[in-house]
């Protein structure tokens, strides 16, 4: 996905891939292998009772895991759903080496799925529809349809992976299949910013079909969350490039590429973007349903 290949996978050979295979990408990714003894065991990684940050530094080798009916592949589950915590999702970065994927990603018919393809060639078959997604592809397969999913790079590919169970409502039909390129999407600027807060949106935010919206925010240098975002969306963060501090309940942290933010319902957020270059982060969040009742 970065500049590492897929190891260690418990059913299979996974090839050992050249590092000049490699291609580069503008999306940061995790840094695997493992630090040297030598190392120090400080870091900004924190789980909390409102929020989580996982750091690049510690998504290595030693924390990946593999799932039944897939070749080749490896993945960092950054997100599950917790009682008490966040319940909505799954969050996973996927690595394939090549020729790695699987024709049955999933078996659970009730749910839906999102991916964002953050190196190399990846294939993609919805509904028997076949796709090419490169760097900045995004897919998202409604809830019960068939898909798979193959590398198809010469060299090692990665990909985001988001799952929630879809919710059925009155008069509401299943959403159809996404497919598209990032980089064909202008992005939106949010109102009163004068462009220094912007979001790119796989979804569209009127089509009350979808229950989750999965979008790309970009800061430009020393743009901001100039208020305490505080509501009931739960949200995964993964930032893509650039670096900014960033609010979560009442502490400030420092996040740059490859980092991973886990926010619960209303736990509060802002941020501001460092610089030099722009603050670019995924973002999950649920949307368009009740909140569930419990009995």
């Amino acid at each position: 996905m970065n500049d590492l290949p897929p190891k260690g996978a418990p059913t299979g050979e996974v090839p050992v891939i050249p590092e000049s295979q490699a291609r580069a990408t503008p999306y940061a990714g995790p840094v695997a292998g493992l630090p040297p003894q030598t190392g120090l065991t400080t870091d900004t990684a924190v789980f909390t009772s409102a929020y989580a940050v996982i750091p690049r530094t510690v998504m290595r080798d030693i924390v990946t895991s593999y799932l039944p009916g897939w070749e080749g592949m490896r993945m960092w589950m950054l997100a599950r759903p917790l009682s008490g915590f966040a319940e909505t999702f799954s969050q996973y970065v996927v690595e394939l080496a090549e020729g790695g994927g699987s024709d049955r990603p999933d078996d659970d018919p009730e749910i839906q799925h999102a991916i964002f393809v953050t190196g190399g060639d990846l294939q993609v078959v919805i509904d028997g529809q076949e796709h090419l997604l490169t760097p900045g592809g995004f897919a998202y397969i409604p809830a019960g349809m068939d898909w798979q999913v193959r590398n198809r790079t010469a060299g090692p590919a990665g990909f985001h992976w988001w799952r929630k169970r879809w919710q059925p409502c009155n008069g509401v039909d299943r959403p159809d299949p996404i497919v598209v390129q990032e980089q064909d999407i202008a992005p939106s600027p949010m109102p009163d910013t004068d462009g220094a807060w912007a979001t790119t949106r796989f979804m569209d935010p009127a089509d009350l079909r979808h229950d989750m919206h999965i979008t790309v925010v970009t800061f430009k240098p020393g743009g901001s969350i100039p208020f305490a975002e505080t509501h009931v969306m739960e949200h995964g963060l993964f930032v893509l490039e650039g670096k900014a501090v960033y609010r979560l309940n009442r502490d400030w942290v420092e996040v740059g590429p490859g980092d991973f933010m886990w926010l619960r319902a209303f736990c509060p957020q802002a941020c501001y973007a460092g610089g030099p270059g722009n603050f670019r982060y995924l973002l999950y969040k649920d949307v368009n349903r009740h909140a569930p009742i419990w009995r």
